[in-house]
């Protein structure tokens, strides 16, 4: 009987890009992470440009600043929408929106065929382990490979600009805030 070992970063997993598998580690270590899952045909894909805005920003890093990257993985799971090959989400994203961020191969998030990635990014998330609510969910990963905040599909990539900018410069996230009924 083969014992199922944890992964205790995000940089222990490995997935796959156009069907080559890839040691996370590789891809990303030391680096600041945002994971998404992202489709080409959703209300939300115009959210690929806020991600394009942070990836040139902050991807460099330099100075005291950590690099930072995104890890896009496409998913067919809502309604379709990301019917697309590896070949052909990479190509949407940059002849669309000039992503040169990492995508991989398209994956499952939630249900029996969950990807390894998502299964140990809802376990090792702070904020909840419930299933992925649509497309263009967010992680935020730090450059230890531990997951710190999830964001949920409608936040756009530049609100949480401010956490990124914290993560790349070595300084403890903000505070969440959470909106008040009533406030003006």
């Amino acid at each position: 009987m083969t014992a199922f070992v944890v992964s205790t970063t995000f940089f222990d997993l490995t997935a796959s890009r156009g069907g080559a598998p890839v040691q996370l580690r590789d891809l990303f270590a030391g680096k600041v992470t945002l994971v998404v899952n992202v489709a080409s045909y959703c209300a939300l894909t115009p959210q690929y440009k806020g991600l394009v805005a942070l990836h040139r920003k902050y991807a460099t890093g330099g100075g005291d600043k950590r690099p930072f990257d995104i890890a896009a993985f496409p998913c067919n799971q809502f309604a379709g929408q990301e019917p697309g090959t590896y070949d052909e989400v990479c190509a949407f994203a940059r002849e669309k929106f000039g992503a040169e961020f990492t995508l991989f191969d398209p994956l499952s998030v939630n249900g029996p065929a969950t990807h390894p990635v998502y299964q140990w990014l809802k376990a090792a998330n702070p904020d909840d382990g419930k299933r992925i609510e649509w497309n263009f969910a967010k992680f935020l990963v730090d450059a230890d490979g531990a997951v710190v905040r999830r964001y949920k599909p409608g936040v756009l990539p530049e609100m949480i600009e401010g956490d990124i900018a914290a993560l790349v410069a070595g300084r403890p996230l903000p505070k969440r805030v959470k909106p008040q009924l009533g406030a003006v």
